[in-house]
Order: structure tokens, then sequence, then C-alpha cells
């Protein structure tokens, strides 16, 4: 039976060429007082009429009629009367705090144009903090994303499915709906569905794999990953060390903003990873960049990044790119679970890496979650391991919506019982850190030969071995997608990705939710992890939906004095 392959990363950000592209919303309704708004009012009342833009309801037709007709009248009527009250108002129409949790509230309603609005209005406070204001510039644009990542109408998605299901029927597809096997938003009278469903549909669901289009065959892939995990574990052993075959990369990363992303002769600025320093990755050197690097992080940099600055050309898109070589090694720690002792909570080494953080937060279900899991266990690597173990039988992996319109996201994964590489991996950081073992993220990207893609990962601290890594996804991936592999071979895999990393690997973060250098002048892309790349010009941020990305890599030969 065919599986899918170990391509643990988020899809690209969609990038449908007939859905306009709006830039980040900063409005300021005040300096134009009541003439901008009706404008603003006008514009958005075009959308009311399909719930979007008119590309985003494409397929839709079904829900036209005269009930719609009178849903857009009375969403109008309702968007126009909180306009005009919030303008009237002014400054003292809410505090603060109700106004983000009003406009949550309608967003958990469906009713995004209102809730946009209420932001708008919140923005009119001719008091309101600088910080302040950047929140709610960002909640407006949250929302644009959310839209972004669920495009299809129920017709639409059936269309997508249709290309990809063997023998699909209409009755078959309207069962699947009510059994809720696709993550969907109510949107302004609408149900829309994410971007990647029917990639997910197949991950959660794996008895379909037979019917997929085009049938995919990833007997090879499985066997080599399989294969490379057995010559590090056997390198280590005999070496007697951790850090074993050494690799050496060339690595190209192009980064390209979309011809209408900025103004003729603005400048966009562009942050782009490159590996940072660990023990068993080093030598990075750049060899060549579209531009002169204005700035390069020091190797230990917790989000490591080379800045460029570019100027924006009429109806060309602008092009960002470094090359660059650097060494890593394949990692296998060889634990003995009965030598590990805990480390105090309070110890200023490991204090951050046992507290509570954004995405990381110790909820009463997480708690009830981790009892359940570990019990009374106290050895640390038995509580990390059983929690690995848990993750692995437990979650399904499935592609994410993007990281920044969601709250929390280790909950996000636990409750929902599927999630992304790096979903799994915060609900894994979470449940180590509510039981007091240091934890932390990794990521950047996995080059491993036919599964090239962004990546994100753990490592925790296990005295007396220091850091070690673990990657969730893959003891997922193990336990649940290399069904070619035998049973033993499964897990063998699954075993080595608690202690073990493969050498093909580019770790540019070494923690979640880090700030850039130079920092950012506008809210960022991607909040929570930095391996696509981050642009800007003025101050406008430019997100996913006006540029690409693309990174391939090459081994080549070690300098002679890395030859093991």
């Amino acid at each position: 039976m065919n599986s899918p392959t170990a391509a643990p990363s988020r899809p690209r950000q969609n990038r449908r060429p007939d859905i306009p592209v709006r830039s980040s919303v900063r409005a300021d309704l005040g300096s134009e007082r009541f003439g901008r708004a009706v404008c603003l009012l006008h514009r958005w009342g075009q959308d009311i009429g399909t719930g979007f833009p008119r590309a985003w309801s494409r397929g839709a037709g079904c829900f036209a009629g005269a009930k719609h007709g009178l849903l857009r009248i009375r969403r109008l009527i309702s968007a126009t009367t909180l306009l005009c009250l919030g303008l009237a108002s002014g400054a003292n129409s809410f505090a603060q705090e109700t106004d983000f949790d009003r406009a949550s509230r309608l967003e958990s309603q469906g009713s995004f144009v209102e809730a946009s609005l209420a932001l708008q209005v919140a923005l009119n406070r001719k008091d309101l903090p600088a910080q302040a204001r950047g929140r709610l510039e960002f909640e407006i644009d949250r929302l644009r994303r959310i839209r972004l990542d669920f495009p299809y109408s129920e017709s639409a998605l059936f269309a997508e499915l249709n290309k990809s299901v063997k023998n699909l029927t209409l009755q078959e597809y309207r069962q699947w709906v009510r059994e809720n096997r696709f993550d969907s938003r109510d949107i302004d009278g609408h149900r829309f569905f994410m971007v990647a469903s029917v990639s997910n549909l197949f991950f959660r669901y794996p008895e379909l794999y037979a019917r997929r289009l085009p049938p995919k065959n990833s007997a090879a892939l499985e066997r080599r990953h399989w294969e490379t995990c057995v010559a590090i574990k056997q390198e280590a052993l005999a070496q007697k060390q951790p850090y074993v075959q050494p690799k050496r990369f060339r690595v190209n990363m192009t980064v390209t903003a979309d011809a209408q992303a900025a103004p003729e002769g603005e400048t966009i600025r562009a942050w782009l990873p490159v590996p940072r320093r660990y023990p068993f990755q080093s030598d990075f050197n750049l060899v060549s960049s579209s531009s002169t690097p204005k700035h390069t992080d020091v190797e230990l940099s917790l989000a490591r990044a080379v800045y460029l600055e570019q100027t924006a050309h009429r109806d060309k898109p602008t092009e960002f790119q470094v090359q660059y070589e650097y060494t890593t090694r394949g990692v296998w720690f060889n634990l003995a679970p009965e030598d590990v002792r805990a480390t105090s909570a309070e110890d200023p080494l490991f204090r951050e890496f046992t507290q509570e953080c954004p995405h990381v937060q110790f909820t009463p279900d997480l708690r009830a979650l981790s009892r359940k899991i570990v019990a009374d266990e106290p050895n640390p690597y038995l509580k990390a391991r059983k929690f690995y173990d848990w993750i692995a039988d437990n979650i399904k992996y499935s592609f994410a919506t993007e990281y920044s319109t969601i709250r929390n996201i280790s909950e996000y994964c636990r409750s929902r019982g599927y999630g992304d590489c790096g979903q799994e991996s915060l609900l894994f950081i979470t449940l180590c850190r509510v039981n007091g073992i240091p934890a932390r993220w990794q990521s950047g990207w996995t080059i491993f030969p036919g599964a090239t893609s962004n990546h994100d990962w753990t490592e925790i601290y296990l005295a007396p071995y220091g850091w070690i890594p673990v990657d969730p996804y893959m003891g997922i991936y193990a336990t649940r997608y290399a069904t070619t592999l035998k049973p033993e071979q499964r897990r063998e895999l699954r075993d080595f990705y608690f202690g073990g990393l493969d050498q093909y690997r580019m770790v540019a973060n070494s923690d979640h939710n880090q700030t850039l250098t130079p920092p950012k002048q506008t809210m960022r892309s991607d909040n929570v992890d930095f391996q696509r790349g981050e642009l800007e010009w003025g101050t406008h941020n430019i997100y996913f939906d006006q540029f690409s990305y693309d990174l391939t890599a090459k081994e080549v030969p070690l300098p002679p004095a890395t030859v093991e």
C-alpha cells in the first residue's frame, strides 16, 4: 500500500493567481473621517455579497438566491451601524480589552466583516498606544490570513477531490463533509474549506491511499530513511560518540517578491534563514548573494538570518538569493535511562526551558493529559519517551493553517488529534516542560534526498548527556506512514528519532517566537517560526501570498580536515 512521503512541512501559502492580493491593512479612519470610512465600507460591502472577493467564492453559486440577498442586506446594515457608532463615539467608545473580546467573539461566530470593522473602530482612537495599535493591525490582518487559508467552497473542494480520489461520488463526498473530515470555517454566511484539505484527507484516513490519484510509491524513500538511521547508529556505537558521518552541502535559497508586492523605487527588506552553529552543524560559508548583505547574524543567533535590501522595479519581481555551504553530522545518543538524573527547574541554565511561553501553555487539559500518560513515573528519560510514544500513537499528521492565525498551537494539536511537525513539536515541548524537563524548539529545513521541506523538531535536556534531539514527526512517520518497511524496521526508525537525528538538516532556529535582526518594522508573516524568509517595505509587511520561496541543496566534498 502506498504511503505519504516524509514531507513534514507546512504547505506553501495559497498563491492562486485568481485571488487578488491585498496589502496589510494599516487603516487610520480618523484621518479621513466619514468619507474614507464610507469608501472602506463600500469595498467591504462588495465582499459581503459573496463572503469574499469574487475569486474566493468561485464554485459557490449554489449559495446564491433570495435568502443570500437578505443576508447580504442584513450584514451591510449591521456593519454600517457599527462603523457609524464607532466614528461618532470616538476614543471613549470601548475599553481596549473589550475591543479584542468583541472581535474575537464575532470571529468565532463567523462574522469576519463585523469583526474587522470592530477592530477598525478601535484603531480610530486618538490616544491609542503604539503597542496596542500594532496588535489591532495584526488582528485585522489575521482575519485576512484565515481567509487565505480557507479558499474552497463546498463545491470547489469537491472539484479538487475529484482529481485526487478515484471513483469519488457526490454522495460519498457529502457524507465526508457531514463527518467533518475537512477543516472548515464559517465566514460571513458561508462555509469554506482549508487549502490543504485534499492532502490531509489521505493523512487522516490512510485507508484511502489505494484510491489516490496519481498513486504514490514511497518504498524507496522509506527504505533510505531507515538505512540512514541504521548507519548513523552503528557509527555512533563504533566511535563511542554521538556526532558522526559528516556531510557538506551547498544550498541555494531564493525568495521572490511579486512584481506588485511593493511600489516602484521602494526598498524591499528581506531576511533569509541560514545555518546557526551546533555541535553537529558548523563551518558555514556564505558563497554569494543577490546583493551585498547589510547584516549577517552571529553564529549562535536564536534565529539566524542574512539581511538584504533591494529596490523594487516596475512590473518586475524582486529576487533575493543566497548560496552557502555548511557541514552537518548525524546524531545518535546511546541513552541509558538508569543514568539520567533530574535537573532543577530553578537552575538558571534551564529555567526558561521549563516555563510557559507563547504556544507552550500549561492548560488544565494539558496537565490532565500529562498525568494520564506518565502517571507517577519519576524518571525524566522515561517521561519524555512516554510523551514521544503517545504522540506517535495518537496524533495524525496534517498540513497546518498559518501559525500566526492560531492562539495556542500545542492546545490546538492536542484537542484535534492532528497537526504538522511544528504543532506536534510544541505539544511535546509543553508536555515535557509541565513535568520540569527542559525542552526547546529546533527548526529549519530537512534536505533529505527526495523530501526537501521546511521542518520543525525539538531538543530536550537529559543530564548527564546534555541537549539531545527528539523529532516527534518522525515517530509518527515511522508508526503510521512508512508502511512498506517491516515492523521491526519501523520500530527501529521510530526509536532512532528519540535521541537521534539524520544529517540532512539545516538548522536556523534554536527557539520559537524569536525577533529578527535588525527587527522588522512591520508585523511578521510567521511570528512563531522562521524558515521561508520575511519581507517588508516601508511600513508594510509582505505576506506569503505576495512572495514565493525555493530551497535546493546538493552534497559537496568535505574539506580534508573534516573527513573522519
